[in-house]
């Protein structure tokens, strides 16, 4: 290769690593060229896939700063530099690379750290960011429809004269003028819930990634 045609392809790699929010790096070894398009087609536009030497790619992503270790950097190797969901693009790779073993995950970079093949796939097996969007706002829904129930209950053990925390009594018992105050104190009881809500689905998520972390420290 030229030396200027170098320096262009280097300069596109660095750029690749600098905007990619996940790189992966794989060995293609023994693939057909139509399977490796239909690779690509999987990934789709938001993931680069491209055949790199290794050398260029050490330069590359030193110049974009990013720490590739050397043992990933081994026998031919493809990047998939992902733009769009990481979590995504990996359940592509990890899905082709099952129907195709000749695909070998070697590791990558993920939240700009480097990871092992087994951490890759511990990745791969997470929940997109849509899908976990989508099991909190049904979660924070159930929350509001049970915290309603609550109230109702509440509302019904008052008309009957049992009793009830004084809190809750307060919220029910509240003039028309003080409504400001109970509609306060409901939102704080919805805010509440839809809080535990949200630290469940977030512990979920993260335990595997701290799991991760804490190995390799």
């Amino acid at each position: 290769m030229a030396r200027p045609d170098k320096a262009a392809a280097v300069a596109e790699l660095a750029e690749d690593f600098r905007t990619a929010n996940a790189t992966v790096l794989t060995e293609y070894r023994g693939l057909t060229v139509t399977s490796m398009k239909q690779l690509r087609r999987n990934l789709g536009s938001t993931t680069k896939y491209a055949v790199v030497k290794n050398t260029l790619t050490k330069i590359a992503a030193k110049e974009a700063g990013v720490d590739v270790p050397s043992g990933l950097l081994v026998g031919p190797s493809a990047l998939a530099f992902i733009k769009g969901d990481p979590f995504v693009a990996a359940k592509s790779l990890r899905d082709f690379a099952k129907e195709n073993p000749l695909l070998v995950i070697k590791g990558g970079i993920f939240d700009g750290k480097a990871i092992t093949a087994e951490e890759f796939f511990t990745i791969a097996d997470l929940e997109s960011r849509e899908v976990l969007l989508a099991k909190l706002a049904g979660a924070m829904k159930g929350s509001l429809a049970k915290a309603a129930r609550v109230f109702d209950a509440l509302r019904i053990k008052m008309e009957a004269g049992a009793p009830v925390a004084p809190v809750a009594a307060a919220v029910v018992e509240a003039p028309a003028e003080e409504a400001p105050v109970a509609e306060a104190a409901v939102e704080t009881v919805v805010e509440e819930a839809a809080l535990t809500v949200t630290e469940e689905v977030t512990e979920e998520v993260t335990a595997p990634v701290e799991a991760i972390e804490e190995e390799k420290e």
